[in-house]
């Protein structure tokens, strides 16, 4: 007959186990934040010093705070059976965020709390637990407390602190200012994160709750917002709805503006937190908490279609069993129900995204009278040429012989087929702006003039001709001032 054993785990090797479930430190942070959120902080003060005789990161919040048994179930590995129904506000999950969050940046974790005006505070310190081989909690009295750093910053009533000490992990085994650049890597990454992880807590959007405040020492951390709806040539498309066991899935696509209608702010804002392409796809979020983005789940490959598509997704944590959220809260997946969905209106995104991402090079094309390149559509393909009825190519022709027209013919065709078409759609897609074709100032008057004698020498020409060919050339974008200037002086 088979018996019961009781066989628990060994502390020293799971605590050395849960330091590796893939935290890095601005999921780690994102991790604790959840938490301030969740006990109702308005104001969340992230510290990090590494100057200090012991460096530390401290997360402080003036939350609801813990009484001495709060703050030992807080503690408590595995404090919350998952499957338990939570408030619609809670960002927790498994009861294990604080301490695996913790564990994988630092070796020492201490909470300190305080509820009406009474301090609590407990230990976790890997050395002690690895020593012990036991789960061996460290409560801590009143000058304890008081020794931690910064805690005397805790708000007057109520309030947690987070404390990061032993940072084995912070320094990547580096010394001196090679460190320092390090953690100034890591918390310039850290800002940008929680800037989209928590922006529409940080906008104050979220329903019932009031708008956070986040520091990153005492830094102030924005809103970033991956829809960019404050610009008007943002796309908003219907919302759609679909419901799971009675909970409700709100599903909002986006169609970002081309670069071109962004101010150079927000291009910037944008550029920095990858490229347009990387940025498209599904961005799912758990009470108004951002978990994943950036992924259509394989229901399309990223690419020019969808560029500037983004969706919003929408789902209460009562159906976190549906979404299979993972311990870091930073992947899932939609259910079936969803994905069938997304399939349906990526369909629709993916047209508008190509109309404003190619709408804007067609209308270039319409402007010119003459372009220097045309685009024909044919055999089955599109290609690009040199327009043989340029000005400048008609120009060149009158002035050669038969066999300088065929010589000239055979390299404009050359020029034709051997135009780089995937380096510059490589480039176009990630770095738009940082393309530039023109000479630089100096030598626009000097083109102006010599563009001039080889269209009439020394005849008069046409004003308004001689504007629609520079234009055409493409050598005097954004230069146009010049090319006025020139054209009121030189054909007056």
């Amino acid at each position: 007959m088979a018996r019961d054993f009781t066989h628990p785990p060994s502390a020293a090797c799971l605590a050395a186990s849960m330091r590796d479930l893939g935290y890095s430190l601005e999921t780690a942070v994102a991790d604790l934040i959840d938490n301030s959120i969740s006990a109702d902080a308005k104001s969340i003060d992230i510290i990090c010093d590494i100057t200090a005789v012991q460096p530390f990161v401290a997360i402080l919040d003036d939350g609801t705070g813990m009484t001495e048994q709060e703050l030992l179930s807080a503690m408590r590995h595995g404090t919350v059976n998952p499957k338990q129904t939570r408030t619609p506000h809670d960002l927790g999950r498994f009861g294990l965020g604080l301490k695996t969050a913790s564990f994988s940046q630092c070796r020492s974790l201490t909470v300190v709390s305080k509820k009406d005006r009474r301090l609590c505070g407990a230990e976790w310190n890997l050395d002690r637990i690895d020593a012990a081989d036991d789960w061996i909690l460290r409560i801590l009295d009143e000058n304890d407390i008081h020794a931690l750093p910064y805690i005397g910053q805790l708000p007057e009533e109520c309030g947690t602190a987070v404390i990061w000490q032993d940072l084995d992990r912070l320094f990547e085994g580096e010394s001196g200012n090679r460190r320092s650049e390090i953690v100034n890597e890591k918390l310039d990454t850290l800002e940008k994160h929680l800037s989209l992880v928590f922006h529409r807590f940080l906008a104050g959007e979220i329903r019932g709750r009031s708008r956070i405040g986040i520091t990153v020492n005492g830094h102030e951390v924005k809103p970033f917002d991956p829809f960019c709806r404050k610009s008007t040539y943002t796309r908003r498309l219907p919302e759609d709805v679909v419901r799971i066991s009675g909970h409700e899935v709100r599903i909002q696509p986006y169609i970002l503006p081309h670069y071109s209608n962004l101010s150079a702010e927000d291009y910037d804002i944008y550029q920095s937190r990858s490229d347009f392409i990387s940025n498209q796809g599904a961005y799912i979020y758990r009470n108004g908490r951002l978990m994943a983005w950036g992924d259509w789940f394989r229901l399309i490959p990223k690419g020019e279609a969808t560029k500037l598509a983004r969706v919003q997704i929408d789902f209460p944590n009562s159906l976190d069993e549906a979404w299979t959220i993972d311990i870091k809260k930073s992947r899932s997946r939609p259910p079936a129900q969803v994905r069938e969905r997304l399939r349906q209106i990526i369909a629709q995104v993916s047209g508008a995204s190509t109309r404003v991402h190619r709408g804007r090079g067609q209308k270039l094309f319409q402007d010119i009278k003459a372009p220097l390149w045309e685009r024909y559509a044919d055999q089955g393909g599109v290609r690009y040429t040199l327009n043989s009825s340029h000005p400048l190519v008609q120009s060149l022709h009158d002035r050669l012989d038969d066999d300088g027209v065929k010589h000239l013919n055979i390299l404009l065709e050359a020029v034709s087929a051997a135009l780089p078409i995937e380096m510059v759609y490589s480039d176009y897609s990630v770095h738009p702006r940082d393309i530039a074709q023109k000479p630089a100032v100096q030598d626009v008057q000097k083109r102006l003039h010599e563009l001039r004698l080889v269209l009439w020498g020394n005849s008069p020409g046409n004003p308004e001709t001689f504007r629609d060919i520079a234009r055409s050339t493409g050598l005097f974008d954004g230069q146009e001032d010049i090319v006025e200037n020139y054209i009121q002086g030189e054909f007056a």
